[in-house]
C-alpha cells in the first residue's frame, strides 16, 4: 500500500531534549548540554533525510489519505522529535500522540483503534526516518563532520 500525499515540513526540532524520553536510544551515562547533534539532525532532516525516510514509509504505511490529512491538520507532524546519541552512535525519535479529541472530517470522533492505528503508523514513521539519519546521513567519519570523529 502507498499513501499518495505530499511530502510535508520536516519537524524543526526546537524543544528542550531528555535522552530519556526517546525510543531507540540509550541513555547515555552523561548529559553535556551540548546542541550540536540536534542541530545536525535538523540540518540532516532538511537536507534530505525527512524527505527519504518519508518516501520509504509512505511506501508501506497503512495509514490512510484522510486519516493522514487529520494528522497534518492537527500538527502532529511538527511534534516530531529526534535525538543523536552520539556515544552510543543511534538516534532515537519521539513520535507525537495522537489526541484523545481528534476527530474526522465530519466531526465523528475517533474511535480507540483507529488512534491506536494512527499512532502505529506515526511511530513507523519515527522509526523510519530515524533508520535513514543513522545509515544514510551521519558520516562520523566524513570531514564535513570531522568535529563528531572523538565519539
Amino acid at each position: 500500500m502507498s499513501l499518495d500525499v505530499e511530502i510535508p515540513d520536516p519537524p524543526a526540532l526546537d524543544r528542550p531534549q531528555d535522552p530519556g524520553d526517546y525510543d531507540a536510544v540509550d541513555e547515555p551515562e552523561y548529559r553535556s548540554g551540548d546542541n550540536t547533534p540536534h542541530e545536525a539532525l535538523a540540518t540532516f532532516l532538511q537536507e534530505g533525510a525527512w524527505e527519504d525516510g518519508f518516501n520509504e514509509w509512505r511506501d508501506d504505511t497503512y495509514m490512510a489519505v484522510d486519516e493522514f490529512r487529520l494528522v497534518r491538520d492537527r500538527g502532529l507532524i511538527d511534534e516530531f522529535d529526534f535525538y543523536w546519541n552520539m556515544a552510543t552512535e543511534d538516534v532515537g525519535y519521539r513520535a507525537p500522540t495522537v489526541p484523545t479529541d481528534l476527530t474526522t472530517p465530519s466531526g465523528d470522533p475517533l474511535e480507540r483503534g483507529e488512534r491506536q492505528g494512527i499512532e502505529e503508523e506515526l511511530d513507523d514513521l519515527g522509526r523510519t526516518v530515524s533508520d535513514v539519519l543513522e545509515t544514510e546521513y551521519i558520516n562520523r567519519s566524513g570531514e564535513e563532520f570531522g568535529f563528531f570523529s572523538d565519539y
